[in-house]
């Protein structure tokens, strides 16, 4: 009996001892994990927060900017493994059929509505930022709630509303980035700082969300990213102030409220303006309605007319300049809905020529991932050539990546292969990231601030529209069979297209350098070459010959006190 109990307690203490070290092996196990992790975000944020990145508010913004896509790289995953890969090759055109068509709705609806809105509350952009976040948050705990008894009804209306709230969180985000631009950075190098970063986290999450999904099923994946996205919104809030702008309507109506009853002492020069900066000669007169320029509206406020009618009219000034947007940011938006189409119709084409095995050589399950490989190494060297390209013209950027997309389906169609198309993905996800980074830039540089997020809600709505009408036309061609059909009539309509941009761009470079007279001279539209520019300025043309010429506006009249900065303070 006694041995027994020796044998017992000899046996707990090497349990016990067994434990002990276990523990201390796994404590000093996650005190290194710990240090790894720290070591690792000391890094990242060193990184966001170069170049003056942190002081202006960059840095948080690259950071948040990864959280949102990190959760929509979570929800993509767990959505992809609940609708479309356990269905039948036929049953899942159908389903993507459905989906791009619904997909197509909203941005054909909201477009006009998203942007003006987004205007409207520039002041409170963080709040808007915020609110898009905290409800993506919410749609994920119901669709998680609808994967598993399979509920559509519940399922492709959230995934739509996830998918517009994305696409407003992008254009708020695109709005305020030269609000928050260093002065050692470009627009296009912040916007590819933000985007590698963006790619980065989407990368890690979709590994992860891969693994999870697997492990726990997407509707656990879905509750996490949940917490994901409340605890962004949070970050959202937290934002510095100046990224929210200020109210430009209730400014001008309390600075122009003298104005309403001008004296015999308040009588303005003739042909000098009293609101917004805005040129004495206006997009009318001219016939040149260049982007970023401003809108006369004093005429309305010395008129006499009252405060709701000068916020009709400068409703109507604001849809105007978003109509006309100029020729630079339209030839952007034409070159890039090009290449749009190119990329959602590789997307959908290759996808079902592999599973349907139109494309030998490797498992389709590895092809595939070799192609999912392919477009996102490609979307990372885009950012990447981005933030080398410091000094290169936006414009040239574009035409060159919508060459590279036509010159690489060309090949792919001559010679089509399994690794010619992994080539031409490459090469789509590479013109498809660099040309819209140089697309942003030209809105952000060129758009005046009051009609910025509307021209960045049409442009993406324009541009989302581009990528279903290529991802249908890829779904209907992958009918054939027949890889090199479809991949002629692509390019020969990105061949057609890169023509017709470069004509039209020669044809106004050429006629803008013909009005252009020299430095020190008179405007373009002056009657006679002989009206004097306003207040004996010599009128000078724009340093970029891409930009329409305008004449040097008046000096604003000096912001109230209590106004927040226009600009980036620091």
């Amino acid at each position: 009996m006694a041995n027994a109990w020796n044998r017992v307690r000899r046996a707990s203490h090497a349990t016990a001892g067994a434990t002990r070290r276990a523990g201390r092996s796994a404590a000093h196990a996650g005190r290194r994990l710990g240090r790894g992790t720290r070591s690792l975000g000391q890094a990242t944020r060193r990184l966001t927060h170069a170049q003056g990145a942190g002081r202006t508010g960059l840095g948080r913004l690259i950071e948040l900017t990864s959280a949102h896509s990190a959760g929509d790289a979570f929800v993509t995953v767990a959505l992809a493994g609940a609708l479309f890969f356990k269905l039948p090759v036929g049953q899942a055109r159908g389903q993507v059929a459905l989906y791009l068509l619904v997909t197509m709705i909203p941005f054909t609806v909201v477009a006009p509505f998203v942007g003006p809105v987004l205007d409207r509350f520039r002041s409170g952009r963080r709040y808007v930022m915020a609110g898009t976040l905290f409800a993506r948050g919410l749609l994920c705990w119901g669709m998680a709630a609808a994967i598993r008894p399979s509920d559509a009804l519940t399922l492709f209306p959230a995934a739509l509303a996830v998918l517009v709230l994305s696409k407003a969180y992008n254009v708020s985000r695109a709005a305020i980035m030269p609000s928050v631009l260093p002065a050692d950075i470009t627009l296009v190098a912040a916007n590819a700082r933000v985007a590698l970063f963006a790619l980065v986290a989407a990368g890690a999450a979709a590994g992860l969300s891969t693994g999870l999904t697997a492990w726990i099923g997407a509707d656990w994946v879905l509750r996490a990213t949940t917490a994901l996205f409340l605890v962004a919104g949070v970050a959202a809030v937290r934002l510095p102030r100046h990224v929210d702008s200020p109210d430009l309507d209730a400014d001008l109506d309390a600075d122009l409220e003298p104005d309403l009853e001008p004296g015999p002492e308040a009588d303005p020069e003739p042909g000098v303006t009293a609101d917004l900066g805005a040129a004495p000669h206006t997009a009318q007169e001219t016939g040149t309605p260049g982007a970023g320029q401003g809108t006369d509206l004093g005429a309305d406020h010395k008129a006499g007319l009252g405060t709701g009618q000068g916020r009709k009219a400068r409703s109507r000034h604001r849809w105007r300049e978003l109509i006309r947007v100029g020729p630079v940011v339209g030839e952007a938006v034409r070159a890039n809905a090009a290449i749009r189409v190119q990329a959602g119709f590789l997307v959908f084409f290759l996808l079902f020529l592999v599973q349907d095995g139109n494309i030998p050589g490797l498992a389709p399950h590895i092809t595939l991932g070799l192609l999912a490989v392919a477009a996102g190494g490609g979307g990372f060297l885009g950012a990447a050539v981005a933030s080398w390209t410091r000094s290169r013209s936006p414009q040239l950027i574009i035409l060159g990546t919508l060459a590279l997309a036509t010159v690489t389906t060309i090949v792919t169609a001559v010679f089509f292969t399994l690794w010619t198309a992994v080539v031409v993905a490459l090469a789509a996800a590479f013109a498809q990231g660099l040309g819209k980074l140089a697309l942003d830039a030209i809105i952000q540089r060129e758009i005046a601030e009051e009609v910025r997020s509307s021209t960045f809600g049409v442009a993406e709505a324009l541009l989302q529209i581009a990528w279903v009408f290529g991802g249908l036309a890829g779904l209907v061609m992958s009918l054939s069979g027949h890889g090199p059909a479809g991949l002629a009539v692509v390019s020969a309509g990105l061949a057609v297209t890169f023509v017709w941009l470069l004509v039209r761009r020669r044809t106004r470079l050429a006629a803008a350098a013909g009005r252009v007279p020299e430095p020190g001279g008179t405007p373009p539209d002056a009657p006679g070459g002989t009206a004097p520019t306003p207040q004996g300025a010599a009128w000078a043309p724009h340093e970029e010959s891409d930009i329409t010429p305008v004449v040097p506006r008046e000096p604003l009249r000096p912001r109230r006190d209590d106004t927040k900065p226009l600009t980036n303070p620091y």
